[in-house]
């Protein structure tokens, strides 16, 4: 089955064409970095209207490039939920006009649910279930993959991303957008020990995350410390980092339950799945795949193109979804707050 992926939740104009859920015949990604770098962050109007230049050419060159037709084409998957509204509306209503005229079936799709499919598309052996830390720009959320489209989200954001920090940061320390990369760069030069920042929530027993308060300790440290920026970089990374990954192995350690269906029952998971922008940080990769070792733990990282926002996530998940026989109408909306578990 041939099913074209469309993603448009953000910044990234972006389409894919995955045969069968697994092999990627093409994932063309425009992206819109240079247009935003200027404000240090996406401004959701610049994005949406980026989008409706981009889409039309984006769909066609995943098509050309994977050596098919539109006629090829099985099914259409589209993110529909989480992300910017403006945004998600173009990519829906591109999805819907194909599905329209190729008469073909069409699903939507949850943001989220596509970050977990990346690492299930790199790395079809990944057990299930296991943990999935999704951590990006705009989200950081620890899910219990209990199966195949079948979530139980044990922690999310209180305030701001780990991603958005990292990029508030950059932008306070005149490094630039987007903060992640430039952080992660920077923090090999510097002293990860220099300044002891603050772990939010870490000691409690929640598996939330906050990462505002520490965003504003870094602030405060550089208005009354001499500092060397390499050496605030890799501090405050070493914080998230560290915040990251315990919640993570707190998550898995305690053995996932079912306690908010109240089953009661437990499952313990043997593997986890770190997804999302940040998923790409080599400090973050190694503190994980270090306590993974320790614990007897598997640890799964998707490829790199398939970290950030991508359709080839998108089309995966959607032909997993097209298997339990779910088949959106051409009344689909898109709809931005939306939770993982609307997605189940």
């Amino acid at each position: 089955m041939l099913i074209l992926g469309i993603e448009t939740s953000c910044d990234e104009t972006a389409a894919a064409l995955v045969a069968d859920g697994k092999v990627i015949l093409s994932n063309v990604i425009a992206s819109q970095i240079d247009l935003h770098a200027k404000f240090g962050g996406v401004v959701p109007e610049i994005a949406a209207r980026q989008h409706v230049e981009a889409i039309g050419y984006v769909i066609k060159e995943a098509i050309e490039s994977a050596g098919k037709t539109a006629p090829e084409i099985d099914a259409i998957a589209v993110t529909s939920k989480r992300g910017l509204v403006g945004s998600l509306i173009v990519g829906v209503a591109a999805a819907k006009s194909l599905a329209y005229a190729l008469r073909i079936p069409l699903v939507g799709i949850h943001h989220i649910e596509g970050h977990i499919f990346a690492n299930i598309l790199s790395h079809p052996e990944m057990p299930i279930p296991h943990v999935c830390l999704t951590v990006s720009g705009g989200h950081t959320m620890l899910i219990y993959v209990k199966d195949l489209c079948k979530y139980e989200v044990l922690g999310d954001t209180l305030d701001d991303s780990a991603g958005e920090a990292l990029d508030k940061i950059a932008k306070f320390l005149g490094l630039g957008y987007p903060g992640g990369p430039v952080i992660d760069m920077l923090s090999t030069q510097g002293n990860k020990s220099a300044f002891n920042f603050p772990r939010p929530i870490l000691r409690s027993k929640r598996l939330d995350f906050s990462f505002s308060g520490l965003k504003t300790a870094v602030i405060n440290t550089t208005r009354h410390t001499d500092y060397h920026v390499p050496d605030i970089a890799a501090s405050f990374q070493e914080a998230i980092v560290d915040v990251l990954v315990s919640k993570t192995m707190k998550a898995v350690l305690q053995s996932v339950s079912g306690a908010k269906s109240g089953s009661g029952t437990k499952k313990k998971v043997s593997a986890i799945s770190v997804t999302g922008g940040v998923a790409a940080n080599r400090r973050l990769r190694k503190v994980f795949s270090d306590r993974c070792q320790q614990e007897g733990l598997e640890v799964f990282f998707p490829q790199a193109l398939l970290c950030t926002d991508n359709a080839a996530m998108i089309a995966a998940a959607g032909y997993a979804r097209l298997r339990y026989g779910e088949v959106a109408g051409l009344d689909l909306d898109a709809i931005p707050n939306a939770p993982l578990e609307s997605a189940i």
